[in-house]
């Protein structure tokens, strides 16, 4: 018995680095995979209230296409305004914040002691008008690769709501082996994603909106654009509020003057973030999660290295699954437990 508990233990040692070594050298297919099924979960209770009123799926799976496509549209508004925005500006505006931004960086540099020798970039020069059309075929391969990954989920997302791929059913079949146990996994997963999902589309709504008042109470250019910056950096679970404010406290540093409106400004914006983020989220979270900063922390530097920026969005919803099922087992409560900062 021993014996094969040892060499169960071995077996798993080695498997677990190739399944991890599979999830980034395919995360072409994974990445919109759990996306799409995230995006599943959140319209099944629409698509059960669907069924039984007796409409048929094909139309049930249009009709979540359109109430998709309707967002999708609105967002296309948004940034279409802050992108007009932006482009509305007159040069003398540009002229001037590059001139400051020119400004601070040659202070940092000099600072940190960055001389710029002949033959060499500064840190300056990559904002250079050359330097950034340089990288224009990098910015084409972005978004060729973003729009690859949006049909793919589209893709996943019909298998999903058809049914062609049952997501309680592979538990049943692979994970848990007891119809009970994935039953209940699978409504507990759900249940929490709806909540993860409305808290933080609500929590991300007011933080921009917050962000988008301030600046245009304080004069700050692009209100617009920097209120949809934070709502969407904001889906990034605790690194994306202090981007937000650090950006936006270096443009604000770049075109206003250092004065009390500047320190009032920063205030504000980290106000709304602390208020939003740091209050009023852990509120309406409430005890639906319930893990540990540490086990968050580690997560979120774990899925961001193995697929960047989606793996830092979804991050706390992998972890959320993960410890579900691990609860369903008696042998890996304990390891549920820590990862919810208790031993129980």
């Amino acid at each position: 018995m021993n014996e094969r508990r040892t060499t169960n233990i071995l077996l798993l040692i080695i498997v677990i680095p190739i399944v991890f070594y599979m999830l980034k050298i395919l995360d072409f297919i994974f990445i919109p995979l759990i996306f799409s099924m995230f995006i599943t979960l959140l319209f099944l209770p629409l698509m059960r209230w669907l069924k039984k009123k007796g409409i048929p799926k094909a139309i049930n799976i249009m009709i979540v296409f359109f109430i998709i496509a309707g967002v999708v549209k609105i967002g296309a508004i948004l940034i279409q305004l802050s992108t007009n925005e932006i482009l509305s500006s007159d040069a003398v505006f540009y002229n001037n914040i590059g001139e400051k931004f020119t400004r601070l960086i040659s202070t940092f540099e000099g600072f940190f002691g960055i001389e710029n020798t002949e033959g060499n970039y500064s840190i300056k020069d990559y904002f250079q008008k050359e330097n950034i059309i340089g990288n224009f075929s990098l910015t084409l391969a972005i978004v060729g690769n973003a729009v690859t990954m949006i049909l793919m989920t589209v893709f996943f997302v019909i298998l999903w709501l058809a049914e062609s791929i049952n997501f309680q059913k592979v538990m049943n079949s692979t994970i848990l082996k007891q119809k009970h146990s994935s039953v209940k996994a699978f409504m507990k997963m759900e249940k929490d994603l709806m909540t993860f999902i409305k808290v933080k589309f609500f929590v991300s709504l007011a933080t921009g909106i917050g962000i988008g008042l301030s600046c245009v109470f304080f004069d700050v250019s692009f209100p617009i654009f920097w209120g949809l910056f934070a709502f969407l950096i904001n889906f990034v679970q605790m690194i994306g509020s202090f981007i937000s404010v650090i950006l936006l406290t270096l443009f604000a540093f770049v075109e206003l003057e250092i004065s009390s409106t500047l320190l009032f400004f920063v205030i504000s914006i980290t106000a709304v973030q602390v208020l939003f983020g740091s209050v009023l989220e852990p509120i309406f979270m409430g005890k639906s999660f319930s893990i540990n900063v540490i086990t968050i922390l580690v997560m979120l530097m774990f899925w961001g290295y193995l697929w960047g920026v989606p793996g830092l969005i979804m991050s706390i919803p992998i972890t959320v699954f993960i410890k579900i099922i691990l609860e369903q087992y008696s042998s890996t409560k304990v390891i549920a437990g820590l990862m919810a900062g208790s031993s129980r």
